[in-house]
């Protein structure tokens, strides 16, 4: 389920959202990077709670796809290549898509309202942290959708990646844990009609 054997070609036929979503994430890495104003251009799509209040509601969308560093980037785009694909698949292109961004906008709304008026925060981890909380929903009461293995997986890597939310001052927290809890909240209607992943 999270292991992958694909190769480069294989895994963009088989997942094209995954592959779309982490290429968006290279291209405005790279936009950012070498773009004349890049920097000024990246402001306007970072969360900021203050711009929100104002009406900049973009804001709770735009974060998913923008990252802080090219380490960043990295690691959210390899999170989503192992975790994403199994849902991709099981979920179908459509509903998939749809809850990756409604797991992200759950969690940048969940962050406006708790963190400080001043708080800024950018990064997909927050609607990756949205399919993990639909991978939590199947662990406890969707079994016959992922097996024991798997389950321990999820369950080990939720365990680690909650751990360092609390421990690294420069991770959001909040985006975390409302994007864990968003995604357990949309998946009981995401996964009415989820085939088991093969």
């Amino acid at each position: 389920m999270f292991i992958r054997h694909e190769n480069f070609r294989s895994f963009t036929r088989h997942y094209p959202i995954v592959t779309g979503i982490i290429f968006i994430h290279i291209l405005l890495w790279i936009i950012f990077l070498i773009l004349p104003g890049g920097q000024q251009l990246l402001y306007l799509g970072i969360g900021s709670n203050y711009d929100v209040y104002n009406g900049e509601y973009w804001r709770l969308l735009t974060p998913i796809f923008l990252h802080s560093s090219f380490g960043h980037m990295l690691f959210n785009s390899f999170s989503l290549a192992i975790f994403g694909p199994a849902l991709e698949r099981m979920l179908g292109k459509p509903i998939f898509i749809i809850t990756y961004l409604l797991g992200g906008v759950l969690a940048n709304i969940g962050t406006f309202f708790v963190a400080p008026i001043n708080y800024y925060h950018l990064g997909s981890s927050s609607a990756i942290f949205g399919l993990f909380g639909v991978y939590l929903y199947m662990v406890i009461y969707r079994k016959d959708l992922i097996d024991r293995m798997n389950s321990q997986i999820i369950i080990s890597i939720l365990v680690i990646g909650m751990a360092m939310s609390f421990f690294r001052s420069d991770i959001n927290i909040y985006a975390h844990i409302f994007g864990l809890i968003g995604g357990a909240a949309l998946a009981p209607i995401v996964l009415r009609k989820a085939s088991r992943y093969y």
